[in-house]
């Protein structure tokens, strides 16, 4: 690995993160929103997690932005890692209360959460 590359990783916190927020948004076809609402969303999400403190150190939430989330119904669509929570209509409102209830007070949305999908750790899986 480069210096330039460890100084970016290191910049970024990244290996000290808690969450990791996947946002469609952004979309080069629109079907789960208008283009207008995912943007909006995803300028909401960023600067609320800087606003938070919540992009750096201590329960840093690291965020990307994502094309399509294959989903493409009630959007914008929100990923949530670890644990794979699914959230539908992830507008400033409701991600403000995922950030609030789910990650820094520990419980999921239920009304806005449709699946979770938690991954399988390397080495679990049975063949």
């Amino acid at each position: 690995m480069s210096q330039d590359l460890a100084a970016v990783a290191a910049e970024l916190a990244i290996g000290q993160y808690k969450w990791h927020l996947l946002l469609c948004a952004d979309q080069s076809k629109p079907l789960c929103c208008e283009k207008a609402v995912g943007l909006e969303a995803w300028n909401y999400l960023k600067s609320r997690l800087k606003e938070l403190g919540l992009d750096r150190g201590g329960v840093a939430i690291f965020r990307t932005k994502a094309n399509c989330l294959r989903v493409c119904q009630d959007g914008p669509i929100l990923l949530v890692y670890p644990g794979g929570y699914w959230y539908r209509n992830a507008t400033a409102e409701v991600l403000e209360r995922v950030l609030q209830e789910h990650l820094l007070g520990g419980k999921p949305v239920a009304e806005f959460l449709f699946a979770t999908n938690p991954l399988i750790e390397q080495g679990s899986a049975s063949n």
